[in-house]
């Protein structure tokens, strides 16, 4: 018996709704239930039988990385399958069918090695091609820095290097692998959640608290499937956990860094916005109006600036710690919040000290 099942519904555009950030995007999950009969055989070998349009190299990978699950143990390639075992494995979830055509558009690399590169990601850059994108993409871009074409009919997705992504309008740091062990590794500790990730944001209002934790599972919006809202009673959405602390307060806007421990769509703009303080020109979820403030026709010009020099949500993706795939090394990498972002902060921290 097998069931397979999806992290996320595929139907929208990826990079229009976002995707699952701390999961390397979606994650395909598996489930096989061995017969009364079955005969002894190897995990790696029952698996590839169950699955044919996935390599016995990429399952033994997969393997390795701990994505493969009997009777919910960790098993190695030359686990012997008994009958009713009970064998369960995630991979991430790898888009085929797409034409992929390499294009010469900079990309601001952090690190680069033979196995992975940190790109420094710009605000408005959309992540994958997909609906009303398909070209002018980072996919476009990773396509030409690595000497990679892929047309339509491709067997299998060549440019899932991509181990998660962050939203079009959010500016900082991504995670790109180069081949498949690295991207299994690497997606492994987006599962686990052992990732470090700091975002700063700027936030309408004063948050009352220095410190705190939000939490609440996060699903898409039943009455709009573009925005995705917070559903406290716990059986709805998935499991969402994100810590903050406030950086800095200009009275109508609060400078916060938030930590994800998890890392659902639109997460730290659904849970500020669930908070009661959706980010700083946040168009999806009310931010993108004066929310705090006063009635003079003087503020009001001073926050049509302020949104004309920050034509997005104020969200950077600062900092960025894994382990390496290969060496295994702890590596850290930190980018200071770009230009745009930052000016607005330094108008609203001129506005505070004039107050």
């Amino acid at each position: 018996m097998i069931n397979v099942e999806m992290d996320d519904e595929l139907d929208l555009d990826l990079d229009e709704i976002g995707d699952d950030e701390e999961s390397g995007g979606s994650f395909e999950h598996y489930r096989f239930v061995a017969d009364k009969g079955q005969s002894t055989i190897r995990v790696d070998k029952y698996i590839t039988a169950h699955m044919e349009k996935t390599s016995r190299h990429r399952i033994q990978l997969a393997i390795t990385a701990g994505y493969v699950l009997v009777n919910d143990k960790v098993v190695k390639a030359n686990y012997m399958v008994k009958p009713n075992d009970i064998i369960r494995i995630v991979l991430p979830y790898r888009r085929k069918g797409m034409e992929v055509r390499p294009e010469n558009i900079p990309l601001d690399v952090v690190f680069e090695d033979d196995s992975l590169l940190v790109l420094n990601k710009p605000a408005g850059l959309v992540v994958h091609p997909g609906h009303g994108h398909f070209s002018g993409t980072l996919v476009n871009a990773l396509a030409y820095h690595l000497g990679i074409s892929q047309d339509e009919n491709a067997p299998d997705e060549r440019m899932g290097v991509l181990v998660h992504r962050i939203d079009k309008n959010t500016s900082g740091l991504l995670i790109v692998a180069k081949d498949d062990e690295s991207q299994l590794y690497l997606a492994k500790q987006f599962f686990d959640h052992t990732i470090e990730r700091k975002y700063v944001a700027l936030v309408w209002g004063n948050i009352k608290e220095d410190t705190g934790t939000i939490r609440g599972n996060i699903a898409r919006d039943p009455n709009n499937r573009l925005k995705f809202k917070v559903f406290p009673d716990g059986e709805t959405g998935k499991h969402a956990v994100t810590h903050y602390k406030v950086i800095e307060r200009f009275g109508y806007t609060t400078l916060v860094e938030c930590e994800l421990e998890t890392g659902r769509t639109h997460q730290i703009r659904v849970h500020m916005d669930w908070l009661g303080h959706p980010l700083f020109n946040d168009d999806r979820y009310g931010g993108d109006k004066i929310l705090k403030g006063t009635l003079y026709a003087k503020y009001k010009k001073f926050i049509d600036n302020c949104f004309e020099l920050l034509p997005r949500h104020a969200l950077h993706a600062k900092t960025l710690g894994f382990v390496h795939p290969k060496t295994k090394e702890n590596l850290f990498f930190e980018k200071e919040i770009p230009s745009d972002m930052n000016s607005v902060i330094e108008k609203w921290r001129a506005y505070s000290a004039a107050r």
